[in-house]
């Protein structure tokens, strides 16, 4: 339902601006809010799944997620619905984790802890997919409202299923008295104004003080926040948790993957819908191979991840998508989606299946069981930040681009999205070698080994 969240509102995008008449920043903050909300919150959120249980955590988040689903569905206006979509995002960092640290506490032995995470990641996948056909299928014959309202029923079912099946284990009793507030309240706040300042990157562009300003301050309190969890008696992250080399090594390489993936979404869905005039149902369906190649590659790297390590699982993944990066980057306005958007989008995704799953892989693996709910949140909230700072960079490209091109050829509209669009999917390409590159780093040991 998280990942569905994503990918059943990137097809409703025009749709929505059309519908709520919101301006560009206004479109993008459709996706960023949920962003925010998810990227600010989960390191509480997978901290609270250690002290205050895991099954508390996924009730709360289920709740949030599904009232916010029927809140955002019945916005006339682009406020409320921005609002909904960040009370979304805190649902999930309540959610995401606790799903994470149920699989690690779960699963002890390796190799079936790697079953159980390809699993994850399998099911990640299908939710993108599933997201973009749904969202397509809603979008065109029942209103873009549906597209939120559609999380109201599987909500209900998750909520029930949950009370009847999640254990009340882990860190039920006075675990939230020990919650690490102050930590909580700067770690919040850091990360929310460090992706408000980059978000607000492409509207003002990086000079403006309405960007440098959050980001300034994110980072401020963000130094705060390692001060105050190197002092207090229970840190919300103990830093010797870092000490892990794989955590250590795994978090940014996890927030390059999604800087480059969450925008190749985002990129090709203005990009097919724009340009090349399909229907949000025509879109959704132009998705499904990608998301497939990533269940592919997933199910890949369950199999290997065992005997090979994550290691080079990450690397080859990685490699892969850089080449697909740079074939989408050649997008023309005249092309067609089968002649250069279908094989480059298939092949990056493919990269990205082969490495999910060895990622995550990489930064559990060793944590202590007490350990798994901080585990998870970190690398989850790597993935949201560098999705969020990913999106933010390569739309500023993108619009930056495009501008430029519009200057000088006032009159080519179309060929200058289609510039701008090539030019944020290279420079996604160098995210993703960057990420092939720093998997070198990682212990070189294997998945029975962790």
């Amino acid at each position: 339902m998280v990942i569905l969240d994503v990918t059943i509102v990137n097809v409703a995008l025009p749709a929505m601006r059309a519908g709520l008449r919101l301006d560009a920043p206004g479109q993008q903050w459709i996706v960023n809010a949920y962003t925010l909300g998810f990227a600010g919150l989960l390191l509480l959120g997978g901290r609270t799944a250690d002290l205050a249980g895991t099954r508390r955590a996924f009730l709360a988040g289920v709740i949030a997620f599904t009232v916010a689903s029927l809140v955002g569905g019945f916005a006339t206006t682009g406020g409320p619905l921005v609002a909904a979509r960040a009370v979304q995002g805190v649902g999930a960092a309540f959610l995401a984790p606790a799903t994470l640290a149920l699989i690690m506490r779960t699963f002890t032995e390796p190799v079936s802890r790697a079953r159980a995470m390809g699993a994850w990641s399998v099911v990640t996948a299908a939710g993108g997919a599933v997201g973009a056909v749904v969202g397509g299928v809603l979008t065109e014959y029942a209103g873009w409202r549906w597209v939120l309202f559609v999380n109201v029923p599987i909500g209900a079912a998750l909520l029930t299923a949950a009370l009847l099946y999640v254990p009340a284990a882990g860190g039920e009793r006075g675990g939230a008295r020990r919650l690490d507030l102050p930590g909580a309240l700067t770690a919040t706040a850091g990360l929310t104004a460090l992706v408000h300042g980059a978000i607000s990157s492409e509207t003002h562009g990086w000079g403006s003080p309405r960007a440098w300003v959050p980001v300034g301050a994110g980072v401020l309190l963000l130094a705060g926040f390692v001060v105050i969890e190197s002092r207090v008696a229970h840190p919300l992250v103990p830093l010797a948790i870092l000490r892990h080399r794989g955590l250590a090594v795994a978090n940014p390489l996890v927030m390059a993957m999604s800087g480059a993936g969450f925008s190749m979404w985002f990129l090709l869905s203005l990009h097919l819908q724009q340009n090349l005039a399909f229907s949000a149902l025509q879109a959704g369906l132009c998705f499904v191979p990608g998301s497939l190649a990533i269940i592919v590659g997933a199910r890949i790297a369950t199999r290997l991840v065992a005997r090979t390590g994550p290691r080079p699982l990450i690397v080859a993944g990685m490699t892969l998508s850089t080449a697909g990066f740079v074939g989408l980057s050649r997008i023309g306005a005249g092309g067609g989606y089968a002649g250069q958007v279908a094989g480059p989008f298939v092949l990056a995704s493919l990269g990205f299946g082969l490495s999910l799953m060895p990622a995550m892989v990489a930064a559990t693996s060793g944590t202590e069981p007490s350990e798994a709910g901080l585990a998870s949140g970190l690398v989850n909230t790597s993935r949201q930040v560098g999705g969020a700072l990913g999106l933010a960079v390569l739309a500023t490209v993108a619009s930056h681009t495009t501008a430029a091109r519009l200057v000088r050829r006032p009159h080519e509209l179309q060929q200058a999205l289609t510039a701008g669009y090539g030019r944020a999917l290279l420079t996604a390409a160098a995210f993703t070698a960057c990420a092939a590159l720093g998997a070198l780093a990682l212990p070189g040991g294997r998945g029975r080994n962790p």
